[in-house]
């Protein structure tokens, strides 16, 4: 990440000063988070919480991925639209929000499907990838594409009352590949919209990611790498499992076997 500086308005710090009140972040932390490009996958559920979160704290350069446009069963959950978007396509109406909240941030809309043919050249612009998708051909997709590129990235899903996140350093932490090997056959995990999900546990993640992204620019506290953190809302239970590199790790172990990224087969999925 290039770090340029930058000369905040009157305006800009008193937007930023709880921030910068932080010792953990100040002034030179801020200047991180306006310089910092993010990609978001997925404007959803997990998508909509962490596209606003990053915008109110001023990451300059966010893009965006989704292919989908709003439905009304989307908004119990995704945030960021709003009845009156409905039939809109989905990055278009987080920009929309996006701006609304913060005019300074750059927002680039990619209204498109990643597949294996063009996810690379996508997420090489930024300094950090969220995955927030809903189905596990895109999960490893974008795990196996930010290995490749030594792009960070958090990636995370949910499904009724519960919900899961992981925090990559490609070379440094274990990687999704390293917990999942593979994704499981089609239909073997029920979608959302066939098992249900609590609309704040969308929230829940989203806001846990969008930390993760905020504390990987600035430097601050500690991310979930090595790690992964479940919580199940009904019980308001959280637990970490650890997480160690695989050696035999088709992706990142000592002889990956993965050397060009595939589409598998779609299937829905929560965690």
């Amino acid at each position: 990440m290039v770090k340029k500086m930058i000369d905040f308005t009157e305006e800009q710090l008193e937007r930023y000063s709880r921030h910068i009140l932080l010792a953990d972040v100040g002034v030179e932390g801020q200047i991180r988070l306006s310089s910092a490009r993010v990609l978001i996958i997925g404007a959803g559920g997990l998508g909509a919480p962490v596209a606003l979160y990053l915008a109110a704290a001023g990451v300059g350069t966010i893009g965006i991925v989704d292919n989908d446009i709003v439905e009304v069963s989307n908004l119990q959950r995704q945030v960021c639209h709003f009845h009156n978007n409905i039939g809109k396509a989905k990055v278009e109406s987080a920009r929309e929000k996006m701006k609304a909240i913060n005019p300074d941030i750059t927002v680039i809309p990619l209204e498109k499907y990643l597949v294996a043919d063009n996810i690379r050249e996508i997420i090489r612009d930024y300094d950090f990838v969220v995955e927030g998708s809903d189905n596990f051909p895109t999960k490893f997709l974008v795990n196996d594409a930010c290995v490749m590129e030594s792009i960070p990235f958090s990636i995370g899903g949910i499904l009724r009352f519960d919900g899961q996140a992981m925090t990559i350093v490609p070379g440094e932490s274990a990687c999704y590949r390293c917990a999942f090997r593979n994704p499981p056959p089609p239909d073997a995990v029920p979608s959302c919209s066939e098992a249900g999900v609590l609309g704040a546990i969308a929230g829940m993640l989203g806001t846990i990611q969008a930390a993760e992204t905020l504390k990987f620019i600035t430097g601050a506290g500690s991310l979930l790498t090595d790690t992964l953190l479940s919580f199940d809302a009904k019980n308001m239970d959280f637990h970490k499992v650890r997480l160690q590199r695989q050696d035999d790790c088709a992706i990142c172990g000592k002889e990956p076997s993965i050397r060009t990224l595939v589409d598998y087969e779609q299937t829905t999925c929560g965690i």
